[in-house]
């Protein structure tokens, strides 16, 4: 009595999961119609699946407006399919071994010509001694290459034999029990295109009921894998960024092809299959090649399809007979560099043992775009990922706003997000504080939230990014304004800095001045100069003449309150002269959430754009003949000070807007006081030579002093 119930109850559970209408399901069986009962089980359960597939595709792809889709096999006819001709020597070879299965592989192939996008791919079916309709291919898929092999070899010789035969500077084994989704192809290859110390490139894993199949594998040193993140959600931050791991599955797998002849393809010793794949990544990193997992491309894998689940019987019963096998092969490497079954998880599933972890704490997701601050810690975090560091981010407001984590996520920084807002960093320090190595907070109302907690869950080294010095510039808002409620608000953030300073071990300002100030304040304190932005690549190319060019450019964010008092104190005091004297001049305003105090501002005369793009903004700084910035009051160095000077603008401010400069008296930047801003205006403006020369001089001091290597100089010590 007890089991049957036990049985009823395990019944009634599978039906809620699995299809639409469990009472149905269950009156069925209960009429002992069992046929009728699993033939409802097996079209029903299969369109619950495929709902909940198709929900977990649409909801993956975040950063995209385009539906993701993938071809379903069942309830539409075959009809036929066309792939693209290709070259005669292909970017990609796409080998999809088959043995029977017809559905499958037909379902297969027509995702991957949704796939596929515009990429010059050639298509090859490996048919393992079918009979079925598989033999019959080519009636139904035009513009493929089938290799058919006599007798059935198995799953590894296959792809071995149909390698022989790619042209593509690229193989792609798909397995034919997938469906792949839009951009899981081309995913790959820029992952791979990007990096050229990338040997192998994997697809985030999906099951049919959208749940997690993997995100990466992990092998410990018994040689036991895991697929990571197994039956978990697969929209979870640890399965979403690029990151290097053991191996990926040969399910969706890209490698180079000159590595895989070098390798000499799958090691035969592993057939018919199970591990073959493991083992080329392990033979790619002895050479010296990174084997990446990239969540952007996805596939769902039917797995079971082609050689079932019972692990002690047919092929699914060499799993165990090559583990064996592949523990005999690698047992130095894996005694050496791999971990005990379950053990340092949070280092394994990156393979970020021995390198630092860096916990970033800002705002929310930098918004690089949008403002200085948002830049410079996204910049630095790069910076982090180019000296060898496992970054992860977290963000006080931990919503994953878009295109912002999706970029993080793809330069290989683990973002903690959560769609419903709560504070994520107590339960993720509680978690994971002891793997970390240095905590890099940001700003002073973050840090003061967070600093006691990474003190009490982590012995990380703890550095303070300060952006600016709140405090002064409040109090110079406050002595220019007289606002008493300003210099209260001083006042708090100063006690605030201070606090925050006598508890870090090391301090961080952009500007020379602050850090100056900082020692005066805080003699104890271990301050350092660090550059506000930093540039890889500089353009020496030849800039459009000053002679083609006009306007004038101011470019800031509008969520800072300098950058709105400075405009209109320009445009209401110093603009009408400049206008005077030169009636047809433009003055172009570009900046983020410009309120309607800037947007009135609208005019013949002045162009107010809100947020612009990149191009559009190069677009700006290339035809403008200068810039200004008109701040009266602020702290810190002016990001949009040396941002125009990287892109050869000459720039005219006030001495806020130069401080903290270093070497000023090298300053390219004209800086006067704000009464003889106009002059000083008029005067450049028209004087082409002065324009030219200034624009030289400009690069020469941003190459000098805002360069990746300056930046980290600035920083090494500490890491």
């Amino acid at each position: 009595m007890k089991n049957k119930r036990g049985s009823r109850f395990l019944l009634w559970s599978l039906a809620k999961k699995v299809v639409s209408d469990p009472f149905l399901f269950i009156k069925l069986l209960k009429k002992e119609n069992f046929q009728k009962g699993l033939h409802y089980l097996r079209t029903d359960a299969r369109d619950v699946f495929e709902s909940r597939l198709e929900d977990y595709l649409r909801r993956n792809r975040r950063t995209e407006n385009r539906e993701i889709r993938i071809a379903r096999p069942e309830n539409q006819p075959l009809g036929k399919l066309k792939f693209p001709a290709c070259s005669e020597n292909p970017l990609v070879s796409i080998i999809i071994p088959v043995h029977n299965q017809f559905e499958h592989t037909f379902a297969c192939l027509r995702s991957v010509l949704d796939g596929i996008g515009g990429t010059d791919c050639e298509i090859i079916v490996a048919d393992d001694a079918s009979s079925d309709e598989t033999r019959r291919i080519e009636n139904h898929v035009e513009n493929i290459k089938v290799i058919r092999n006599e007798e059935n070899i198995g799953f590894l010789k296959t792809c071995n034999r149909a390698s022989e035969f790619a042209r593509g500077r690229y193989l792609l084994f798909l397995n034919n029990d997938t469906r792949v989704a839009e951009g899981w192809l081309e995913a790959l290859l820029e992952t791979a295109e990007n990096d050229q110390g990338v040997g192998l490139v994997g697809s985030k894993l999906v099951s049919a009921d959208g749940r997690l199949q993997e995100a990466g594998g992990i092998v410990w040193k018994d040689a036991t894998a895991w697929n990571f993140g197994r039956y978990d959600d697969p929209d979870k931050p640890q399965y979403n960024y690029v990151k290097e791991t053991d191996y990926v599955s040969g399910a969706s797998l890209l490698i180079r092809s000159d590595l895989w002849k070098e390798i000499g393809g799958f090691d035969e010793r592993f057939a018919p299959a199970y591990y073959e794949d493991t083992d080329l990544a392990f033979e790619a990193r002895k050479r010296g090649y990174k084997t990446i997992y990239q969540p952007k491309s996805v596939v769902v894998h039917f797995e079971g399809a082609s050689h079932g689940t019972r692990t002690k019987e047919g092929v699914k019963s060499y799993q165990e007979k090559n583990r064996a096998k592949f523990l005999d092969k690698w047992k130095d490497v894996l005694d050496q560099e791999h971990f005990l079954p379950g053990e340092n998880v949070f280092w394994a599933r990156d393979r970020s043992f021995g390198k630092k972890t860096v916990l970033v704490v800002d705002r929310y997701v930098p918004h690089f775009d949008r403002e200085a601050g948002g830049r410079s810690v996204y910049q630095y975090m790069s910076l982090f990922l180019k000296m060898g560091m496992n970054v992860k981010f977290v963000g006080d407001d931990p919503f994953p706003y878009e295109p912002y984590t999706a970029t993080l996520q793809q330069s290989g920084v683990e973002v903690l997000y959560e769609k419903k807002r709560r504070s994520l960093a107590e339960e993720w320090l509680k978690k994971n504080g002891r793997f970390v190595d240095v905590v890099f907070l940001n700003r002073p109302g973050v840090a003061i939230k967070y600093i006691d907690l990474v003190k009490k869950y982590t012995s990380s080294k703890i550095i303070y990014y300060g952006h600016d010095l709140h405090y002064l510039r409040e109090y110079r808002e406050y002595m220019l304004k007289n606002n008493k409620e300003l210099k209260k608000s001083s006042d708090r953030w100063r006690r605030i800095e201070l606090d925050i300073l006598n508890k870090v071990d090391v301090a961080y300002f952009p500007s020379a001045f602050e850090v100056e100030t900082v020692r005066k304040e805080c003699p104890d304190a271990n301050v350092k100069v660090i550059p506000v932005f930093y540039y890889e690549r500089f353009d020496d190319s030849e800039a459009v003449p000053f002679s083609e060019r006009s306007g004038m450019l101011f470019v800031g964010g509008f969520g800072h309150r300098p950058n709105i008092d400075g405009i209109l104190w320009f445009v209401q005091e110093v603009w009408p002269f400049v206008l005077r004297a030169i009636p047809d001049l433009k003055f172009y305003i570009v900046g983020a959430n410009p309120p309607s105090s800037i947007l009135t501002l609208q005019s013949e005369h002045i162009t107010v754009t809100g947020f612009v793009d990149d191009e559009r903004l190069r677009a700006y700084y290339s035809s403008c003949r200068l810039a200004v910035v008109p701040l009266r009051f602020g702290a810190g160095i002016k990001g949009k000070v040396v941002e125009a000077m990287y892109h050869g603008l000459p720039v005219v401010t006030t001495p806020v807007g130069s401080e903290g400069l270093p070497d000023l008296a090298d300053c390219p930047a004209v800086t006067v006081d704000g009464d003889e801003l106009a002059d000083a205006l008029i005067r450049l403006y028209r004087d082409d030579k002065r324009l030219q020369e200034l624009s030289i001089r400009s690069r020469e001091y941003v190459r000098k002093h805002f360069s990746a290597e300056a930046a980290i100089r600035a920083v090494e010590e500490d890491f």
